[in-house]
C-alpha cells in the first residue's frame, strides 16, 4: 500500500449452476491465488455462489441455505488472511429475495451489498425473482451476528484514509444514475462491480467504455470481475470479460472466454490528489452512508502496472500522429488569433538549427498559410556567435529558405565583444555572463527589427526549459507570443518529426532530420574542433528524465520518494539509481528556484495537462522554499 497502490484481484471461477458447496471450493482455490499474489481487493461475480442462470431455482428453499452455508464457508477460509473479499449470492431477508455482495475480510462478513437496478428487458427477467435494494442500511442477521445490510455502505481502511470501497452489482452500472456516483460522492475511491453480463455481438465495447467513462467521471478505481464458464448456456453465454480501470485508463482486462483472472495496482493516492485539484468534484461527509472500517497491513505493493517513459507521447504511432496534429493547430490558432488581434502582417524569428526554433518557425509557416499571407513576411534571424557551428548555421539557413521566410543574417560577436568591453568581462572568462550577454543580445537585436518592421518576436523556448529554468532571463526568456511555452521537450522532438514525416518536400524533410539529429544545445561556448562543445543534457540532466518528473509533480503533485520510485521502475535499465536521483535532486533545486522566470512568462497556449504558465495552471510564489521536498529527496 506504500505510495497508494493497492493491488485489485477481479477473478472468475470455473463455476457450476445451483452447487455452492463446489462454487465455494472453487471459489477458495481463486482465493488462494489471490493471496499468493498480494491482491488486497478481491472481487468475484454476481451470485457467483449459486450461478447466476438459477432461474427459478433462487425460489427453493434449500439453495438460498446451501448458499449461505457456502458464504461461511469462504468466510472462514478468510481467516489471517489480509484481503477484502466480495462475492455474490442470494439473500432473503423479511421474505424478500435480494441478489446482493458481501465483503468478507479476516474471517468475518462486514457487510452485504444488495443491487439497487433490477433488469427485466431483454434477457434478463431478474425482477421475477429479486427486490431492488434499500438504501438506508438495516441488520441482516446471520448466526446470530447483525450484518449492515444496504446500498448505502462503505468500506474504510483504517491504516489507509484514502482507500474507501464501495459496492455496485452489475445492472447498476448501466444505469442513469449509478449507485457508484453516490459512492463515489460519498468519498470512495475504488468501486467494485459483481457483475454477470452475457456476451452479445459488440457488448464488450460498449461494456468497456463504460467502465472507462465511469471511472474517469468519477475519478475512482473500477473493479469488474464478472461471469463466465460454467454458467448455463440455455439462451446466453457469458465470457469472464473481467477489467480493472483507473481514471479512464484500463489497468487490465482479460481476454473474453480465456477464463483468465487478472490483477491490477490502483493508485488511490492518484485519485486523491485529481479529486482535490478538480474542484468540481464535489465530495460530501459520506453523510446517509454507513462507515465499516477494515484493517491491511502496511506493505510494499509489487508493481506489475507499467509507467510511459514518456508521459507527454502516446506510445502508439496513430495515437502519437494525432497528437502532434491537435497541438500544431493549437499553436497555430494560438499565434493566428494574435495576428487578428494586433493587425499585424510580419513574424521575426531567431533560427538556430535547434529543436526549439525550428518547431517555433514550422509552427509560424503553417499560421502564415492559415492567414493566406505569403510565407515571405516572416523574418528568419540567424545571429551566430562564439559557440555557433557550421552544422547548426547551415540548417538555420536552409531551413528559412526552404520554407520560403526571408533569412537575415546578424552577426553578434563584435557587439557582444564591445559590451564585454563596456563591463569588464574577461573574453576568457566563460561564466554564466559570458553566455547570457550573447543571449540577451539576440533578444534585443530580435525586438529592434520587430519595431522596425512592425512585426511580432515569435518565442522558441519549450516548456522543458521553463521548468527547469534553463532560459536567460530577458534572453531567449522574453517574446511577444511562445507558441512551444506548452509544449514539453520530449515532445517538440516528436513534432518535428511528424512535420519531417508529412512533408512533401525531400529538400525540407532532410533538413528536418538532420535538426533530429543534432545534440540539443544552447551554443554559448565555443565549439572545440568544429564540433558542439555545450550539451545541455550533460548540464541539467536528460530530458526524459526531467519530462517524467515534470509530469508527476505537476499533473499529479506526487512525493519525490514516490516519483523516485516510478522513475526507477521505468527507467532502471537505462540510468542508475543514483543518477536518477542526481537529475531528481536537480530538478526540485531548479523548479523551485526559477519560479521568477515563469511569473513574467510571454502569452503562449495551454495544449496538454500540464502547463507552466502564471496565468493558468501553476499560480507558485517566486519566493517558495523547496526544503520540505529536498528533505525527503535527501532521506532517499
Amino acid at each position: 500500500m506504500r505510495h497508494g497502490f493497492i493491488k485489485a484481484a477481479a477473478m472468475t471461477p470455473k463455476i457450476r449452476v445451483a452447487d455452492p458447496v463446489y462454487n465455494a471450493e472453487r471459489i477458495c482455490e481463486k482465493l488462494k491465488e489471490a493471496y499468493e499474489r498480494k491482491a488486497k481487493i478481491i472481487v468475484f461475480p454476481e451470485l457467483c455462489i449459486t450461478g447466476y442462470t438459477c432461474q427459478d431455482l433462487f425460489w427453493q428453499d434449500v439453495l438460498l441455505k446451501e448458499a449461505l452455508t457456502a458464504l461461511r464457508k469462504i468466510a472462514a477460509f478468510t481467516k489471517g488472511q489480509d484481503a477484502l473479499v466480495f462475492v455474490g449470492l442470494p439473500v432473503e431477508r423479511h421474505q424478500k429475495l435480494y441478489n446482493a455482495a458481501a465483503a468478507i475480510r479476516d474471517g468475518k462478513v462486514l457487510g452485504m451489498v444488495p443491487k439497487t437496478c433490477i433488469p427485466n428487458y431483454g434477457e434478463f427477467y431478474e425482477a421475477r425473482h429479486f427486490t431492488p435494494g434499500n438504501e438506508e442500511v438495516v441488520d441482516f442477521v446471520l448466526d446470530g451476528e447483525k450484518i449492515p445490510f444496504g446500498t448505502r455502505l462503505l468500506f474504510a481502511c483504517e491504516e489507509k484514509p484514502e482507500l474507501l470501497v464501495g459496492c455496485e452489482i452489475c445492472e447498476d452500472m448501466w444505469a442513469a444514475v449509478t449507485p457508484g456516483t453516490s459512492h463515489a460522492l460519498a468519498g470512495a475511491t475504488i468501486l467494485v462491480n459483481l457483475s454477470a453480463s452475457n456476451e452479445t455481438v459488440a457488448k464488450d465495447e460498449y461494456r468497456k467504455m463504460l467502465i472507462k467513462s465511469g471511472s474517469a467521471r468519477l475519478i475512482c478505481g473500477y473493479v469488474y470481475a464478472s461471469a463466465g464458464e460454467g454458467e448455463s448456456t440455455q439462451d446466453l453465454v457469458f465470457s469472464g470479460h473481467n477489467m480493472i480501470a483507473e481514471n479512464g485508463s484500463i489497468l487490465a482486462e482479460a481476454e473474453r472466454f480465456a477464463g483468465e483472472d487478472i490483477y491490477g495496482e490502483v493508485d488511490v493516492e492518484r485519485l486523491t490528489a485529481e479529486r482535490r485539484r478538480i474542484n468540481t468534484f464535489r465530495t460530501t461527509d459520506g453523510g446517509g452512508y454507513t462507515i465499516v472500517p477494515f484493517s491491511l497491513k502496511q506493505e510494499e505493493t509489487r508493481l506489475t502496472r507499467k509507467f510511459a517513459a514518456a508521459p507527454f507521447v502516446p506510445a502508439e504511432d496513430e495515437a502519437r500522429r494525432k497528437r502532434c496534429d491537435d497541438i500544431l493547430k493549437i499553436q497555430c490558432y494560438g499565434l493566428k488569433k494574435r495576428y487578428e488581434h494586433t493587425g499585424l502582417k510580419t513574424a521575426v524569428i531567431g533560427v538556430s538549427g535547434g529543436l526549439d526554433s525550428t518547431l517555433a518557425l514550422l509552427v509560424t509557416a503553417r499560421c502564415f498559410d492559415l492567414l493566406e499571407r505569403e510565407r515571405s513576411g516572416i523574418i528568419a534571424v540567424t545571429m551566430p556567435c562564439f559557440g555557433t557551428t557550421d552544422r547548426t548555421y547551415q540548417n538555420a539557413c536552409k531551413l528559412a529558405q526552404t520554407l520560403g521566410a526571408v533569412l537575415k543574417e546578424v552577426d553578434i560577436r563584435a557587439a557582444v565583444t564591445q559590451h564585454f568591453r563596456d563591463i569588464g568581462q574577461d573574453m576568457e572568462k566563460h561564466d554564466v555572463t559570458y553566455e547570457n550577454a550573447q543571449a540577451r543580445e539576440r533578444t534585443q537585436v530580435l525586438m529592434d527589427i520587430a519595431n522596425r518592421e512592425g512585426a511580432l518576436v515569435i518565442g522558441t523556448g519549450d516548456m522543458s526549459e521553463l521548468a527547469l529554468g534553463w532560459a536567460t532571463y530577458n534572453g531567449d526568456h522574453m517574446s511577444m507570443y511562445g507558441v512551444n511555452a506548452g509544449v514539453p521537450k520530449t515532445l517538440v522532438r516528436h513534432l518535428v518529426r511528424y512535420f519531417a514525416d508529412t512533408c512533401d518536400e525531400q529538400a525540407l524533410r532532410e533538413v528536418l532530420l538532420d535538426v533530429l539529429d543534432t545534440p540539443v544545445s544552447p551554443e554559448l561556448l565555443p565549439p572545440v574542433n568544429g564540433v558542439i562543445a555545450q550539451r545541455t543534457e550533460d548540464l541539467v540532466g536528460p530530458y526524459e528524465l526531467h519530462d517524467f518528473f515534470l509530469y508527476y509533480i505537476l499533473r499529479l503533485g506526487f512525493s519525490p520518494s514516490k516519483i523516485y520510485r516510478l522513475a526507477r521502475e521505468t527507467f532502471g535499465g537505462m540510468y542508475a539509481y543514483e543518477e536518477i536521483l542526481k537529475w531528481l535532486k536537480t530538478f526540485y533545486r531548479r523548479f523551485f528556484s526559477q519560479q521568477f522566470k515563469r511569473s513574467c512568462l510571454p502569452d503562449g497556449p495551454k495544449v496538454g495537462s500540464v502547463a507552466v504558465s502564471p496565468r493558468g495552471d501553476l499560480r507558485m510564489p517566486s519566493d517558495a522554499g523547496a526544503a520540505a521536498w529536498m528533505k525527503e529527496v535527501e532521506r532517499l
